[in-house]
């Protein structure tokens, strides 16, 4: 009787099995819909919150930094409160999307060192909730746009995409890194929201990229969410010219810290399980 001999080698670190992935599409999309039930569960207002949120914000920054303080827009033209909630769309997509990657896997330890799956849905499936966040946010920025009289261009819309894709790679990359970190150290989970206080201050989301001197501003640029807000509030709001030397500078971080981040999770996910 012949016996035939199957010999399973173990994937490399940093490979992706991508018929793998799609066979487990749908646990990808059950750990989304799950967080995003879980988000807005026994809560007093719901999903308002994802309304309120940049709204109050917006309100807050225009009295203290645009009435107090004296900050302005960089354009006469655009009001300070459209300019600042524009920058905060972007921002709170991000600042969102990379807290809950990077605490994704300690959250999902239970399931985790039960059964197996591949890791990465779990970094990807938690941005949905900020996407879905980010959609109603931005059903009020085209209120906003209407009431000040900003008419959408195809400049915007077309760069629209674009930006959200970015803001999504510089959270899943920084917050891939730290969920690996997060698994051995349990400091990442308070170190990232006090990194992500200062970095709301290092981008432009209060003040205009030009407030900053020509000679210095490349270093802001080093930022990959300098490039997007800019981006965006310069094609829907008309503020300054993009600069795209900077802009493309911006965005190759963006992609130097997804690969990045991306490379050093994989190289340790098979240690997850045993120490988490």
């Amino acid at each position: 009787m012949h016996t035939e001999t199957v010999v399973i080698k173990p994937k490399g670190k940093l490979s992706i099995s991508w018929k793998e992935l799609k066979a487990y599409r749908e646990l990808f999309f059950y750990f989304a819909w799950r967080d995003v039930k879980v988000r807005y569960k026994q809560t007093v207002i719901g999903a308002s919150w994802v309304i309120l949120q940049p709204l109050s914000q917006m309100i807050i920054f225009t009295i203290f930094f645009n009435k107090v303080a004296g900050i302005g827009s960089g354009n006469a033209a655009v009001p300070y409160a459209i300019f600042s909630y524009t920058g905060l769309l972007f921002w709170n997509l991000f600042n969102g999307s990379i807290t809950r990657v990077s605490n994704s896997m300690v959250d999902n330890q239970g399931v985790i060192t039960k059964i197996y799956f591949p890791r990465i849905i779990l970094p990807f499936s938690s941005v949905i909730v900020g996407l879905i966040d980010f959609f109603f946010a931005f059903l009020v920025f085209v209120g906003l746009m209407i009431w000040f009289k900003f008419p959408p261009t195809l400049e915007a819309v077309v760069l629209l995409i674009p930006a959200i894709l970015f803001t999504c790679l510089t959270a899943l990359g920084l917050g891939m890194f730290f969920a690996a970190l997060n698994v051995k150290y349990r400091d990442v989970k308070q170190i990232v929201p006090f990194l992500l206080s200062i970095g709301l201050f290092v981008t432009p989301v209060i003040y205009p990229v030009t407030s900053i001197p020509q000679q210095f501003q490349w270093l802001l640029y080093l930022n990959p969410m300098t490039a997007i807000i800019n981006m965006m509030r310069s094609s829907f709001l008309n503020t300054s010219p993009i600069n795209w030397p900077l802009t493309f500078l911006s965005l190759g971080v963006c992609i130097v810290a997804f690969v990045i981040g991306f490379v050093y999770f994989k190289s340790t996910e098979r240690e997850f399980a045993d120490i988490i």
